[in-house]
């Protein structure tokens, strides 16, 4: 390959993984033509994507984003990197679930914010909630003092007319 293409290659990398923080590398090696094609669109539909790079033409792009760390994920071996979606947790689950149908999808690890973790650190990535799961959570957490904040108030209140009622009630039996 010349200098000329491999520069071109470069460039578009970099442009394609400046605002890329969080992704996984697969080995897709093994995997025929129509297994492929099937993964890379329903991958597509659900907004990730699926790209095979040059393992040198990656490791520059990574030094000059500042990601050294990563570089050690391509080192052996073709490798392919799957990003987007809502977050690197539904790639993972993605990916996870697409390995029990393709044997021979090869999970080789992540970068997340900053950090390497190897195919095991994607299989423990992939048993994590993902953002919209987490943001239910922190809802629900939210809401539940605010309930019993207003189960307090609202109880004495209810005691003290429950109370009131009865002695009325008395009050109107003795009268009659």
């Amino acid at each position: 390959m010349s200098k000329f293409v491999k520069q071109l290659l470069q460039r578009e990398l970099e442009a394609q993984f400046k605002d890329i923080d969080n992704f996984l590398v697969i080995g897709i090696d093994g995997i025929g033509g129509n297994d492929n094609n099937q993964m890379r669109a329903d991958l597509s539909e659900k907004g990730m994507t699926v790209k095979v790079v040059r393992n040198s033409l990656m490791r520059k792009v990574l030094s000059d984003a500042g990601k050294e760390q990563a570089k050690e994920l391509f080192k052996l071996g073709q490798c392919t990197v799957a990003y987007g979606g809502d977050s690197i947790v539904d790639v993972a689950k993605e990916m996870v679930a697409l390995k029990k149908k393709l044997k021979a999808l090869d999970l080789k690890g992540a970068f997340v914010e900053g950090s390497v973790v190897g195919s095991e650190g994607v299989t423990e990535l992939s048993k994590m909630p993902n953002r919209a799961e987490l943001q239910a959570q922190i809802v629900q957490i939210s809401q539940t003092p605010a309930s019993n904040v207003a189960g307090a108030v609202s109880s004495p209140a209810s005691n003290i007319a429950g109370c009131l009622k009865t002695l009325i009630e008395k009050k109107e039996e003795q009268a009659a």
